[in-house]
């Protein structure tokens, strides 16, 4: 760009006519030297022309798209009240801004380095712009230093390079944060910085170390197709939108510690080993690759940072909760303290291999009485998935305490849900909690009595052991039916079964010679002929009661009956035995270790 009134730029003007255009420059005047290639002293002259009395320089609106500046470009302590524009700009020497500040209205104020070559050490830090920062593009060859830097606008280093170190250490980014692309060939540190607005690191490549220790996002966290190559840790950190790591890479071992109000990790990919610790967080793993043991764990106590605890504005409840596994190799997962109420398994792989420590709350099954329609419901106590909740609410309306699915989630049907609680049930037992395995053992049962893939017939038989017993896991039910069967049946023996007295056998002898022969009758029993009412009597009662307490240990009582009295037996002997089996094998479910 031409020196206005002349014919060259500023860097081939004769020296006359250089000092005829600075003696017209004077502190916060607008400059343009697009395109001129600045040595050091020549850049020194012109920022002097333009320096005001504390001595430091103060441009208006500053246009160096395209410079070249050959030597070390100073910068530091500059203040641009305008626009500030270096698109393109190459800088062979290091780059220096170090507490430049950027104060430009808006519109006009703007930061521009799109495009801009740094070819030495590049400085920033303590740097405040008050309008945008555009870097995008933007390829910095040695070290790069953002420390302390204060963004008011929105900070855009999409697509930049960073082939040395980048330092935003303690950085403060009060609009939106865009390093969209952008590639960090070497270590880069955002520890401590603070993102105000939403922070997008999307499809970014961290090829040394990424810290972000003591970052604060206020905003979301955009982590979206990141690839994390040398990335031993990440955090401890505190997002109080949503920190999203889907399709992200981490190509060797990590640990990740975060607060945040929920974390996506949809198809991302752990290439080594890798433990999360978390709090306050909704966990989706949906998808995501395992290829080594990965560890989630809920972290009791907020997080430290230099023995400083770390504030978690806006979280509220510590709690981590899992929403969903479905696509994740279990085989590889271990979950501690993990809330699994909402979490939806169907379609986990390796589910029978899954390891749970510590607490891991579930889906309950609605507690008290409820009413569906016109009539009250009580449901059994017991574990349950948060997909057969679902389930239930679709089928009856939610009327009866079932939390119904979130809105565009499919409901799956009891046919597809049995396999996932038979995995659940499997992994229990392998983890030798039997009390746990029941509940889903019950689960397991309840939907193939609803399935509509197998026969008629083997409904009806899983109906049956269902009311008779709970599948086998509820002792009150067995017991409450043997009652019942024992009542009836010494009723039935008071009323019918008794004879109306013991019949009394009759002997008869015939002597002969020295021999006698004796025969023995014992007469049928007789049906009692006398009213109900002295039919049940304390006598009666007693003997039915004897009656009935042998049939059900499999034994004969050697009372005389009726031919009603003895078909009842015979009913009782039947029936009641496996009441008083199905009820220590419920017990037995509860108690074995």
């Amino acid at each position: 760009m031409h020196v206005p009134g002349h014919t060259a730029c500023l860097a081939h003007l004769d020296e006359a006519d250089r000092d005829a255009y600075l003696a017209t420059l004077s502190p916060g005047a607008d400059i343009d030297h697009r395109g001129t290639p600045f040595t050091g002293e020549l850049l020194s002259t012109l920022l002097a022309a333009l320096t005001d009395s504390p001595g430091l320089p103060y441009l208006g609106d500053a246009e160096f798209d395209e410079a070249e500046f050959n030597d070390d470009a100073q910068f530091s302590g500059a203040e641009f009240s305008g626009g500030a524009w270096f698109s393109g700009a190459k800088f062979s020497g290091s780059a220096r801004f170090r507490g430049t500040r950027f104060r430009g209205a808006k519109f006009r104020g703007d930061a521009w380095f799109n495009g801009a070559k740094f070819t030495g050490d590049t400085q920033f830090d303590g740097a405040k712009f008050s309008g945008g920062a555009w870097f995008s593009g933007a390829e910095f060859t040695g070290d790069t230093l953002f420390s302390g830097a204060k963004f008011s606008g929105d900070a855009q280093f999409g697509a930049a390079k960073f082939s040395g170190g980048a330092w935003f250490r303690g950085a403060e980014f009060s609009g939106d944060a865009q390093f969209g692309g952008a590639k960090f060939s070497g270590d880069a540190q955002f520890g401590s910085a603070e993102f105000s607005g939403s922070a997008w690191f999307r499809g970014a490549e961290f090829s040394g170390d990424a810290q972000f220790g003591g970052a604060k996002f206020s905003g979301d966290a955009q982590f979206l197709r990141v690839v994390f190559e040398h990335t031993a840790a990440v955090g401890p950190l505190v997002c109080t939108g949503a920190l999203d790591l889907s399709e992200a890479v981490f190509g060797t071992a990590v640990t990740i510690e975060a607060a945040a109000a929920s974390i996506c990790c949809r198809r991302t990919r752990w290439a080594s080993t890798a433990a999360l610790r978390l709090r306050h967080a909704t966990v989706d793993l949906s998808d995501a690759v395992l290829e080594y043991p990965v560890s989630i764990a809920a972290h009791s106590r907020r997080f430290t940072l230099d023995a400083r605890e770390l504030a978690e504005p806006g979280l509220t409840s510590p709690r981590v909760r899992a929403v969903s596994l479905r696509g994740v190799d279990a085989a590889h997962l271990v979950l501690t303290d993990i809330d699994l109420t909402d979490c939806r398994f169907a379609g986990t792989i390796h589910l029978d291999q899954l390891r749970l420590e510590g607490r891991y709350p579930l889906a309950a099954a609605p507690s008290g009485v409820r009413r569906r329609g016109v009539w009250p419901v009580r449901w059994t106590p017991r574990r349950t998935l948060a997909e057969e909740h679902h389930w239930r609410a679709a089928r009856h309306a939610g009327a009866d305490g079932w939390t119904p699915a979130p809105e565009g989630e499919e409901v799956l049907v009891p046919a597809a849900l049995a396999p996932v609680y038979r995995q659940l049930r499997k992994a229990f037992e392998d983890g030798k909690h039997e009390p746990g395995a029941a509940d889903f053992y019950y689960g397991e049962m309840e939907m193939r009595r609803h399935a509509d893939d197998i026969p008629w017939s083997e409904r009806n038989l899983l109906a049956v052991y269902w009311v008779l017993s709970g599948y086998g896991l509820r002792a009150s039910r067995a017991l409450g039916w043997l009652l019942v069967a024992m009542t009836t049946t010494v009723l039935a023996m008071m009323l019918w079964g008794l004879p109306q007295d013991d019949p009394k056998p009759t002997s008869h002898g015939t002597f002969t010679g020295r021999s006698i022969t004796m025969t023995t009758d014992t007469p049928d029993a007789v049906n009692p002929d006398e009213s109900y009412r002295e039919r049940l009597s304390t006598e009666r009662f007693e003997k039915s009661l004897r009656v009935v307490i042998n049939s059900v240990i499999f034994r004969s009582s050697g009372q005389d009956l009726t031919t009603a009295g003895t078909y009842t037996e015979m009913a009782s002997r039947l029936t009641e035995p496996v009441m008083l089996g199905l009820a220590v094998l419920a017990i037995r479910g509860r108690v074995k270790r």
